[in-house]
């Protein structure tokens, strides 16, 4: 038989990343010598996660509209015009049975130029509110796979599939790692353990509000795990508590965690943005969560992501306008309400879809298959 080849696409975030390995993991799964390339930008954070996750990666010349008055802007028509070129290319020459984009602008060029030479293409939409990629493209391609209800308003009805948001398989069963974690992390298993994750280039306002209060945090006998983003100095942080890169201390300060399974299982209290992707883990993984939305989004969807789950009593939400002030008295109140902690982990857990990069490959080998 003919070897299946996948080309998919997706970067800039790592909420456009980690969707797109969990779906090649599956992928590999199901089709055990299935052939796989990433495509993304070049100048991107895929060029050094995916390769990491294992993954062969090839790079496009191509960077989104600055939001504010740039010469950079200058280059954009040219840098797409070369990113399609150089899609069709890679298409030419790999030869794919189907692509599938995950959004950013490396995503639209090559599920673009995947439509115009006829390959069968799937795209995901991670968030409530459709990226830019995505709604180009809803036209053209072939399957939609959506992760919230009432995606038609963006999208054509009769592409959309809900399949929730893919997750790493790694954290499908990451409650059996906490002794394990604990040690990785040089944390004392008789304390609790607050994680903070901001996103993969950090979150100024979360980071600031920690940092502001790590004495406080101390004095209530909570420990931290602390993803501060690659874009946070760790040189502003001047705190004999803070360790580096796995120094015994009550906070583990690093500027990227790769362990996710390790940091969700050493938790007891979490504080997240409300990314599509942040909610998809903290469900699978049945976390207390303190969501503050990031004000410099779309529509503001990382505000409707989190009241979702506010409304149904899974998570607490703080204003990145008022985190300076409140946040962390409000996670040091929940890190000492244990039937509070119990009801959040229950009603998070209904958000789960754990199937949801299965249900994607499906939608992929039926394309494939039906042409």
């Amino acid at each position: 038989m003919k070897k299946i080849k996948i080309i998919i696409s997706g970067g800039g975030t790592g909420g456009h990343i980690y969707p797109a390995v969990a779906v090649a993991q599956e992928l590999q799964k199901r089709i055990p010598d299935v052939d796989i390339l990433f495509v993304g930008a070049s100048d991107r954070m895929e060029m050094e996660k995916i390769p990491k996750a294992g993954y062969k990666i090839v790079g496009l010349w191509i960077s989104g509209l600055q939001r504010s008055l740039s010469y950079k802007n200058i280059l954009f028509p040219v840098k797409v015009i070369s990113a399609v070129i150089r899609s069709l290319q890679i298409l030419k020459e790999f030869k794919p049975d189907a692509a599938i984009g995950f959004g950013g602008y490396a995503s639209g060029a090559l599920l673009y130029a995947a439509t115009l030479k006829k390959i069968p293409t799937v795209i995901h939409e991670a968030n409530s509110y459709a990226g830019i990629t995505n709604k180009i493209l809803k036209d053209k391609v072939d399957t939609i796979c959506v992760a919230y209800d009432k995606m038609e308003r963006f999208f054509p009805e009769s592409k959309i599939v809900k399949t929730g948001n893919p997750i790493r398989k790694d954290l499908m069963n990451v409650r059996s790692l906490r002794d394990e974690a604990m040690k990785f992390f040089n944390l004392d298993p008789h304390k609790k353990t607050v994680l903070v994750i901001g996103g993969s280039l950090g979150a100024r306002t979360i980071n600031e509000s920690i940092l502001n209060g790590l004495k406080k945090l101390e004095e209530a006998g909570l420990q931290v795990i602390w993803q501060t983003g690659k874009n946070f100095d760790l040189k502003n942080v001047h705190s004999s508590q803070i360790s580096v890169n796995g120094e015994p201390s009550t906070v583990n300060c690093q500027p990227f965690i790769y362990e996710m399974n390790f940091a969700y299982a050493a938790s007891d209290v979490v504080i997240s943005r409300a990314g599509a992707l942040s909610i998809a883990e903290l469900a699978q993984v049945k976390k207390p969560v303190i969501l503050v939305p990031s004000p410099n989004v779309a529509e503001d969807h990382q505000t409707k992501n989190a009241m979702a789950l506010v409304d149904r009593e899974a998570a607490i939400l703080v204003k990145d306008s008022e985190a300076r002030n409140v946040l962390v008295d409000e996670v040091i109140k929940l890190a000492n309400n244990e039937m509070k902690q119990i009801q959040m982990k229950n009603n998070i857990a209904s958000f789960a879809m754990p199937d949801a990069a299965k249900v994607i490959v499906d939608e992929v080998m039926r394309l494939i298959k039906r042409d």
